[in-house]
């Protein structure tokens, strides 16, 4: 019998790799299980590039399914070969177990860790297992049970033999063959779920588990495609860099916004990828995308689950409020602290504290072109300080205007806002 996770899964374009899929599928009809993903700690954030594994298994958690969150307390210190051309800067142990706080706190946000169910989510760190071995305990009990051109023979390894690799990230796909084998071991984890990348890890812990037990041992693994954009590039960077889930790296209103903006084209796949929306949820969204673009209805309910999910409530709020008050230009709507996020990637000009007229202002920062445009500007009601109209050509820009003392928003226009800095 088909699957109904397997299938949904298919639908959503969520399979790539698999080392047994008819094996795997029979295990999940048969009943609950447990089934792990890893993440490295290689910053005190995840941004969205990391997310869709972990959204994958909660997809399997929201099928009756466990799922064991693995945080690579250890390995985060090694450095994975995977997806680089040259080897990783190594961090130091601390700043390793404070990127590990950062990931746990993310991922508490996203998977239920105390509801007492018995499919709860576990966090697990592998330094609680990695950490005490000893050197020739890892070269006797793991070492001795992977030939060297086994290793040779994936491709994260094979890719890096001539421009060099350091024993450090050779070694790591045996490190995490070991965190497979013992999550076998001691949480019964029989699937392991990895982006494109992963798969010679993946299938370096079955090669493990295969030589440490019986042959009546069975565990799977699988990998998700690399998300791409319709045009081929690379999906989660922007302008700015990374789309960070730490929302001091990119703020809700900033987060909100990179979904608000997907491409027609992208959109539906982002919506079955990323949310939690049902086949025909976003099968109506993907008439409205043909039918009434402008409208914009999957745009802003993907930029809505997405935001929800990792932000919750108060964050999709905050940022509905601030895209609401910009589009309207009611900006009178917004506290200073939403000013500063929503204006953060707007042009900047810093001009000495001082009180000046608007004419000279707007010149000096280069929002108008001369005086005489300025003047043209400030009477046709072109110009907006704060959100709020000037046409008197005669108007101070004061301490009243200075918002923390620190800053004015001027738009010209439309849409063209302008943030001038005080010195």
């Amino acid at each position: 019998m088909k699957n109904a996770l397997i299938q949904d899964l298919e639908w959503r374009g969520l399979l790539y790799q698999q080392t047994d899929a008819e094996g795997m599928e029979k295990l999940l009809n048969e009943g609950p299980v447990s089934l792990y993903v890893g993440v490295d700690p290689t910053a005190d954030s995840m941004h969205i590039g990391h997310i869709v594994p972990l959204l994958t298994l909660r997809r399997f958690q929201q099928a009756g399914h466990k799922p064991i969150l693995l945080v690579g307390g250890a390995t985060g210190t090694v450095g994975d070969p995977s997806g680089r051309s040259e080897e990783r800067q190594l961090q130091t142990m601390e700043q390793v177990e404070a990127n590990v706080r950062g990931l746990k706190a993310q991922m508490e946000r996203m998977f239920d860790f105390n509801s007492g169910a018995e499919n709860a989510a576990v966090l697990v760190n592998n330094n609680d297992w990695i950490g005490p071995m000893t050197l020739i305990d890892f070269l006797r009990d793991y070492g001795k049970l992977i030939n060297v051109n086994y290793i040779l023979n994936k491709d994260t390894v094979a890719s890096r033999l001539d421009s060099g690799i350091s024993f450090t990230e050779f070694a790591y796909t045996l490190i995490q063959g070991v965190d497979f084998n013992h999550l076998y071991d001691h949480h019964n984890v029989r699937i392991q779920v990895g982006g494109s990348d992963q798969w010679g890890n993946i299938t370096t812990g079955l090669e493990m588990i295969r030589k440490t037990h019986d042959e009546n041992a069975k565990a799977f693994g699988f990998t998700i495609p690399l998300v791409t954009k319709a045009d081929g590039t690379k999906f989660g960077k922007t302008a700015g860099g990374a789309v960070w889930l730490d929302a001091k790296k990119t703020s809700p209103y900033e987060f909100y916004q990179f979904w608000v903006n997907t491409a027609d084209a992208d959109v539906v796949k982002y919506l079955k990828i990323f949310t939690f929306l049902t086949r025909e949820e976003i099968e109506a969204l993907e008439v409205s995308v043909q039918e009434e673009p402008h409208l914009r209805k999957a745009q802003k309910t993907l930029a809505a689950e997405m935001t929800k999910l990792i932000h919750g409530e108060e964050g999709l709020d905050a940022a509905e409020r601030i895209t609401a008050a910009l589009f309207s230009g009611d900006l009178k709507a917004l506290s200073v602290e939403e000013m500063k996020v929503a204006f953060s990637g707007v042009p900047s000009v810093e001009v000495a504290k001082e009180d000046k007229n608007i004419v000279d202002l707007i010149v000096e920062a280069g929002i108008s072109s001369s005086k005489r445009q300025a003047r043209e500007d400030v009477t046709n009601g072109a110009i907006s300080v704060n959100g709020e109209k000037v046409q008197d050509l005669e108007y101070t820009v004061d301490a009243k205007d200075r918002l923390e003392d620190a800053f004015t928003i001027i738009r010209r226009g439309k849409k063209k806002y302008h943030m001038v800095k005080y010195q």
